[in-house]
């Protein structure tokens, strides 16, 4: 099987060599681009895909859900949620309510959940059911230790699944990836960027942000950094079999 994660940058990584990248990598349309995004996908054939920072629907995408743009041109299944709480502040922004985080997926999805920590701007944690694995996918915060915070509750929504699992998304380990280390020691999980090769900024890749871990039940056969400048971050592929 394959996994591929991606953060998309809301598909608006055509920006990212322009003037003003930041402002128009965020503010810009992204309606066209998000084809393109589709198209790598489709490339590496993945079973699970997980997308974080998806356009659920607002002015760049003129009201079009990413996620179900992206569902329909890879033939896949989706689940998809916004990242704010629905009595948060957020949601009173136009353009931020829309934000979210989906996952794509080829075989069916037996049950999904939606979880928010107790901490932090990006609370939002994803939970899937296959019939071979659970996925969480997980988007953390900027600030250091707010995201110790979350990983300790991260771990105990882990512990309690029972199938081979799989917690990918972008972690935001600026402190470097010994921040996960006691996060992988309690849980029993493995990182399958075992070189820890870099995903940010994806024009000059310095930092590994993006992690996708998995438990011992997963043999990986294959991790790939994928190099394309489609978002900011890179997407990395795992290539994995069940044992």
């Amino acid at each position: 099987m394959k996994f591929l994660l991606y953060n998309i940058r809301y598909g608006t990584g055509k920006y990212l060599n322009q003037p003003f990248k930041h402002i128009r990598g965020y503010l810009g349309r992204s309606n066209w681009h998000i084809h393109k995004i589709g198209s790598l996908i489709n490339k590496y054939k993945p079973d699970i895909v997980g997308l974080v920072e998806v356009d659920l629907g607002s002015f760049r995408m003129k009201s079009k859900n990413q996620a179900a743009v992206l569902a329909r041109i890879t033939r896949n299944n989706n689940v998809f949620q916004y990242k704010y709480e629905e009595n948060s502040k957020y949601m009173k922004f136009p353009m931020v309510r829309k934000q979210g985080n989906a996952l794509l997926s080829k075989d069916e999805i037996i049950e999904k959940k939606f979880h928010y920590l107790d901490s932090g701007m990006k609370k939002l944690i994803i939970e899937v059911e296959t019939e071979k694995v659970d996925v969480f996918l997980v988007h953390l915060a900027l600030g250091g230790k707010t995201r110790q915070k979350q990983i300790v509750q991260l771990y105990d929504l882990v512990r309690s699944t029972k199938k081979p699992v799989i917690v990918a998304g972008d972690f935001n380990a600026f402190w470097g990836n010994e921040e996960l280390a006691m996060f992988l020691k309690a849980s029993g999980l493995k990182n399958s960027n075992v070189n820890s090769q870099p995903t940010f900024p994806s024009w000059k890749p310095k930092k590994e942000l993006d992690f996708i871990l998995c438990s011992q039940e997963i043999k990986i056969n294959d991790f790939k950094v994928i190099q394309t400048k489609l978002s900011d971050h890179l997407p990395i592929l795992l290539d994995f079999s069940i044992v």
